[in-house]
């Protein structure tokens, strides 16, 4: 079955969850852990029964439904792009110093990225991250791949940082959802200086 291929049977390991059943919060999993961004009383929510087939993503039609296809590199939310490439910022602050999107220009998945494509994904990456760094105080840029929103290919770049190690690691999402956003100034500045950084390496 490939990726697009959406099934309409529960697979053996989904049979096997305890659906519907309460599940322990295990002491010494991730609530324990010092960047865990939560405390007090929590419990985990019950497992929901699975949704088969499950809806189609954006984009699952093809270009046409495509909201990353219709964009052009004239929006102001792109900071920089090339014939392959586009790098996109958000028009709203964050909580993050940081963040942007790298999208394929062609409507691709990660698992038909064209083979030219999959060898320039690596060096945009460094690209993406070297100018995300430039801005000075990040301590690291994380890159994630979520894949659920969307048909068309496009990695996170999520700047933590420094000196904050409370954020490190798998919650900064988290994290930028309950710190206080960067002020608008501050964070169109912080898109430009990183579209700056980007064009500077053509």
């Amino acid at each position: 079955m490939t990726e697009n291929e959406l099934s309409a049977e529960p697979s053996a390991y989904v049979r096997s969850l305890p659906i519907g059943k309460p599940l322990p919060l295990a002491e010494d999993g991730v609530v324990s852990w010092a960047q865990f961004p939560l405390e007090g009383d929590m419990r985990v929510k019950v497992l929901a029964e699975p949704e088969l087939p499950e809806a189609p993503r954006m984009g699952e039609d093809g270009p046409e439904g495509c909201h990353a296809c219709r964009r052009e590199v004239t929006d102001p939310k792109v900071l920089w792009a090339d014939e392959h490439w586009m790098v996109c910022g958000f028009d709203e602050p964050e909580a993050l110093p940081a963040a942007v999107m790298l999208y394929s220009r062609g409507h691709y998945d990660l698992a038909d990225l064209p083979p030219e494509r999959s060898a320039e994904l690596g060096p945009m990456i460094q690209r993406v991250e070297r100018a995300v760094i430039s801005l000075g105080g990040i301590a690291r840029v994380h890159v994630n791949r979520w894949g659920d929103g969307a048909a068309h290919f496009h990695l996170w770049f999520l700047a933590r940082p420094e000196g904050m190690t409370q954020l490190k690691g798998t919650f900064l999402p988290l994290w930028g959802d309950v710190m206080p956003k960067v002020e608008p100034e501050v964070w169109a500045e912080t898109n430009r200086r990183i579209a700056a950084a980007l064009a500077a390496e053509s």
